[in-house]
Formats: structure tokens, C-alpha cells, sequence
């Protein structure tokens, strides 16, 4: 059985939620960015990514008005949000900066 939203977000270990839309030209972008990311830091992060479109009711209780938009969550708590496209660099300091 597939783990559950609020139940990844609540790990030790930090997690970056990309919510993102098929449709959004800068949410294409993003994501070779953040694979290059899950390759920078392995294990000592998860990546997941949800589609506004069709986690409509995620998105509103987290406040996403546009898309990307990057929320860091470590044991269920919000260390970091923002929206817009970011570079591999400044992604992957900001998570370190952020986390536990």
C-alpha cells in the first residue's frame, strides 16, 4: 500500500513537495532541476510531486496560488515555501539551510 501524503511529509528526513501543473511551461523547467537535486543529495532527501490539477484540495490547504511552487516540510512542519523557478544551487541551499 502506497504511504500517504501526510505521512511522507512527516519523516525525519526533509521533503521538498514540487506542486506543479502539466500545463505550466516553467514547471517543465523545473524538473530536470530537480532531478539533478535528488542526485545531488540522495538519501538525505525526498522529492515528491504533485499535480495541482488533480490534488486541487492539497493545494488549497497548502496555499499554492501558482505554480512551481516548492514547499520543504521535515517531521510535518514547514521549514520553507516558495514559488517560481529556482536553480540547482540555490534549491539545494536553501533545503540544507532549512533542515534539522
Amino acid at each position: 500500500m502506497p504511504k500517504k501524503f501526510i505521512d511522507i511529509i512527516k519523516e525525519d528526513k526533509p521533503v521538498l513537495v514540487d506542486f506543479f501543473a502539466e500545463w505550466c511551461g516553467p514547471c517543465k523547467i523545473m524538473s530536470p532541476i530537480l532531478k539533478e537535486v535528488k542526485e545531488s543529495l540522495g538519501d538525505r532527501i525526498t522529492i515528491l510531486k504533485i499535480d495541482v490539477d488533480k490534488n486541487q484540495a492539497l493545494a488549497s490547504e497548502y496555499n499554492v496560488r501558482g505554480v512551481p511552487t516548492l514547499i520543504l516540510f521535515q517531521k510535518g512542519v514547514i521549514k520553507w515555501k516558495e514559488s517560481g523557478l529556482m536553480q540547482k544551487t540555490e534549491l539545494i541551499e536553501k533545503i540544507i539551510r532549512h533542515q534539522n
